[in-house]
């Protein structure tokens, strides 16, 4: 570096640390916490309140024990407890999904990162372009191709779809690619391991970090999935909670007024609902937080 270098270097560092950081971190924290923090802390304390309170009160004005359990109670009465079954549906159909992922998955991006096989390229390229693809563009063959088979209403026509991640494939493809040793994998056939034991002696053991990352993801995305479920569920029966979701926002009189009656809901306790439909991720990822963060780090250094 030359010393006529140094002072612009010197300055840059000065201008990233003086008044322009000191007014630009708070501002960006600010709008950060009133775009997420403040809509998340009015949804929670409005599970609290009851409907006239929640209108006419001060919004974060917090409700009592008493209008929490009301709304409970409402909630899980609604249609002689629908909503219990929507989120045992939906734990069904998540955990269904990402047992075949995993099975499906993980041997797949280790075999085309470590293994060589004809069109293996090819079948790298096809992954990276369906991830492309939005999920709802696929809604309308995949409906048609298990209308033929006779699966639409049945649990499988949401399971078998949503087990279909082919962003857990190629981030399975990227951790063993560029974090496990291939002397290490040589090492074991040498020793006489066939290649099924290589990989769930050796590098899946190694793996646990990438494999709790496509966990998650799958879990994610299979508890959140909306318009598969909606499209092949005809029953209310089968729905998961987030199709179920919109049966009690159709039962809203704020936002239906033809919907008043003995089977309406209010708005605290439709929020109450959105909680408890997001509570199950929220408690996969604290539970799940340090191999999600092991996942994520890994592979950012090659062989």
């Amino acid at each position: 570096m030359t010393p006529v270098d140094r002072p612009a270097d010197t300055a840059t560092g000065r201008g990233l640390t003086g008044w322009s950081g000191r007014v630009l971190v708070p501002v960006v924290v600010t709008v950060f916490v009133l775009f997420f923090a403040v809509p998340i802390v009015w949804l929670l304390l409005a599970t609290t309140k009851s409907a006239r309170g929640l209108i006419v009160e001060h919004p974060f004005r917090p409700g009592g024990p008493d209008e929490l359990a009301t709304n409970w109670n409402e909630l899980f009465d609604f249609q002689d407890g629908a909503v219990t079954g929507w989120v045992l549906n939906s734990a069904g159909y998540a955990v269904g999904a990402l047992v075949i992922t995993l099975i499906a998955g993980i041997p797949a991006g280790y075999a085309m990162a470590l293994t060589t096989f004809r069109f293996r390229r090819a079948l790298l390229v096809l992954t990276l372009v369906v991830m492309l693809v939005p999920n709802t563009a696929l809604v309308l063959p995949i409906f048609l191709e298990l209308n033929v088979i006779g699966l639409i209403g049945n649990p499988l026509s949401v399971i078998l779809p949503m087990s279909f991640f082919p962003f857990g494939v190629y981030l399975t493809y990227i951790y063993f690619a560029t974090s496990i040793p291939r002397d290490l994998l040589a090492a074991a056939r040498i020793d006489g391991c066939t290649e099924l034991q290589t990989f769930t002696r050796v590098a899946l053991p190694l793996a646990r970090p990438v494999v709790a990352l496509v966990a998650f993801f799958s879990f994610v995305q299979s508890w959140n999935n909306f318009f598969l479920p909606f499209v092949m569920l005809p029953s209310s029966d089968g729905y998961p909670v987030q199709v179920g979701l919109t049966a009690l926002l159709a039962s809203t009189p704020a936002f239906n007024p033809s919907s008043a009656g003995s089977q309406s809901v209010q708005l605290p306790t439709l929020a109450l609902a959105t909680v408890i439909s997001v509570l199950p991720v929220l408690i996969v990822f604290l539970f799940s937080q340090r191999f999600l963060v092991a996942g994520m780090t890994t592979g950012g250094t090659k062989e």
